[in-house]
């Protein structure tokens, strides 16, 4: 069975059950102390009937209290921006560049330039490859502090 009562601070109706006769908690609207009083001060609502001894009716509702605020509302979740892929699929299909360097395709012991060339060459499909152009470049190795030529592909697709 429970006991329902108002918070005296802010008017919350609150319900507990009724071991808690006698205890102090915070409101969780005002955050003020609160005593839940005796079973005898306060009717108690059984399980079955909704109220002590009657039968629900609307008026016995449980009202909440909402606390009004003068502030103005302000979004907590914001929403990401879009990401640059994400981005290029939504808007018109035009002519669109991808450059992938050989240096970005090495991994411990292991060179996958070929594979993530075909891998992307595969996804835009025949009909919106323009051209495949070699390139040339020069990166400063950061472990070696050398200045090291490598080479990648520019391909041009429609997308």
């Amino acid at each position: 069975m429970d006991i329902v009562f108002n918070c005296p601070h802010c008017g919350l109706s609150l319900e507990v059950d009724q071991d808690a006769a006698g205890q102090h908690f915070d409101c969780p609207t005002c955050q003020k102390s609160v005593t839940v009083p005796t079973a005898a001060a306060v009717p108690i609502k059984t399980a079955l009937t909704g109220t002590a001894g009657s039968t629900p009716s609307p008026r016995d509702e449980k009202r909440m209290a909402v606390p009004a605020s003068q502030k103005p509302i302000e979004s907590l979740i914001q929403k990401p921006n879009k990401s640059l892929e994400l981005a290029a699929k939504e808007s018109k299909p035009g002519m669109r560049m991808k450059t992938i360097r050989h240096s970005d395709c090495k991994e411990v012991g292991k060179d996958t330039f070929d594979e993530v060339v075909s891998d992307f060459l595969n996804k835009i499909g025949d009909q919106a490859l323009v051209s495949i152009t070699p390139i040339n470049y020069s990166y400063l190795d950061i472990a070696t502090q050398k200045l090291l030529a490598d080479f990648g592909v520019m391909v041009i697709y429609r997308g």
